[in-house]
């Protein structure tokens, strides 16, 4: 059965929740969304953080952390933000860190967006 987790994070529109939980586990994907709802579409660095800030949050909302995150799929604009990724990535995560896969695009659903992640945590 799919739960449905109030995030607090802002209506977009669209036929999605920001968080959903199930069979042990909880599923939420992330971009760089404004607590209005629009998208940052500003340098690398600050959709990045507003990215992970935004699961952090929703993970607070799921009384979980981010010692619960197994794995994360994230997907960069340019290959050459995967240093920055990295960088950022360590203020959310300590080692042992969640199995992540990068996944370079051409673009995504926002014109400027440059990042988006799709996350699968434990649900303790």
């Amino acid at each position: 059965m799919r739960n449905v987790i109030n995030t607090g994070l802002p209506e977009l529109g669209q036929p999605f929740s920001w968080a959903t939980r199930g069979g042990g586990l909880l599923f939420t994907a992330h971009g760089p969304v404004l607590a209005d709802g629009t998208i940052e579409t500003g340098a690398a660095e600050k959709q990045i953080s507003l990215t992970f800030n935004n699961l952090m949050h929703t993970l607070q909302a799921a009384n979980s952390h981010s010692d619960n995150v197994l794995q994360i799929i994230v997907y960069l604009t340019d290959v050459n933000n995967v240093p920055l990724l990295d960088e950022i990535y360590r203020r959310y995560f300590n080692a042992p860190y969640p199995n992540r896969s990068t996944v370079i695009v051409d673009k995504l659903v926002v014109p400027g967006m440059k990042i988006e992640i799709t996350v699968t945590a434990a649900d303790n």
